[in-house]
């Protein structure tokens, strides 16, 4: 039986980061963790067509930061940042009716450089096309040129369900290049949704494998940000952590050799 791993949970603190950023514990983590999804789906719906890669939401005491990442962000900023202000307002309104005013919530809007290097994006792309009634090899075929053309080292897209309004269901696949599922350091995006059609609902998925990412590489956010105290201890008990800086050990200075005689000089 073969046993599927999320690939971004599985690389999650290598490749990937979390895209939510906090700490709470109990009640206070219910609660927030409820607020992000809501949030999540909250914008999904307000900019369906905004092409949004991602929403990351980060907090601390008194101040929440949303970023959005989308390939349009002249949709959402809008002339003179109105659709940001809007946009910030329904956000308030909505999640904080009770402490608008007192809440700093900040809305960043960023622009995805390469959209077709983006799982979710090209999703995307395939279920507009399945919904348009396009044959879903052509819209498979035409989806993997994008991908390659972007400069990605391979991708695969599986489509499942009533393929093209036949009577059963089958799945459905193409690739192009290779897929490294099982390497940590491999920069492989995956995002999965589903096309609503006429025939029923068709389900989407893609790999895109953009290259391996080293040690050397990876971003600040995914390293240790807080130095380690000296002779500071792991959670488990078991020694210094591995972040902890490496120092050498004290050892005295030597002793000054005394300086030999000098022959005396007349």
């Amino acid at each position: 039986m073969g046993h599927k791993v999320n690939p971004n949970v599985f690389r999650l603190g290598t490749t990937t980061t979390w895209p939510s950023r906090w700490f709470a514990r109990d009640d206070a983590y219910r609660a927030s963790l409820r607020q992000d999804l809501g949030i999540r789906a909250f914008l999904r719906k307000e900019l369906k067509d905004a092409a949004v890669n991602r929403i990351d939401i980060e907090r601390s005491r008194g101040m929440m930061t949303v970023t959005v990442h989308t390939a349009k962000p002249g949709l959402v900023i809008g002339r003179a940042g109105d659709g940001a202000e809007g946009l910030k307002k329904k956000l308030l309104k909505t999640f904080f009716p009770a402490k608008a005013k007192s809440i700093n919530l900040q809305l960043n809007i960023v622009e995805v450089g390469r959209p077709s290097l983006e799982a979710a994006l090209v999703v995307q792309g395939v279920i507009t096309d399945l919904e348009r009634r396009m044959p879903f090899r052509r819209v498979l075929k035409m989806a993997i040129e994008r991908v390659k053309k972007a400069g990605a080292l391979g991708v695969k897209i599986a489509v499942s369900g009533r393929l093209n309004g036949a009577e059963i269901a089958r799945r459905e696949w193409l690739a192009w290049g290779k897929i490294p599922l099982t390497n940590l350091r491999a920069d492989i995006d995956y995002s999965a949704d589903a096309a609503r059609t006429m025939a029923g609902a068709i389900g989407v998925k893609v790999w895109i494998y953009r290259g391996d990412v080293f040690a050397q590489d990876r971003l600040n956010q995914y390293q240790p940000t807080t130095p380690a105290r000296r002779g500071e201890r792991d959670g488990r008990g078991r020694g210094p952590r591995r972040d902890a800086p490496v120092t050498a050990p004290e050892t005295a200075a030597p002793a000054e050799a005394p300086a030999a005689d000098k022959p005396a000089t007349t």
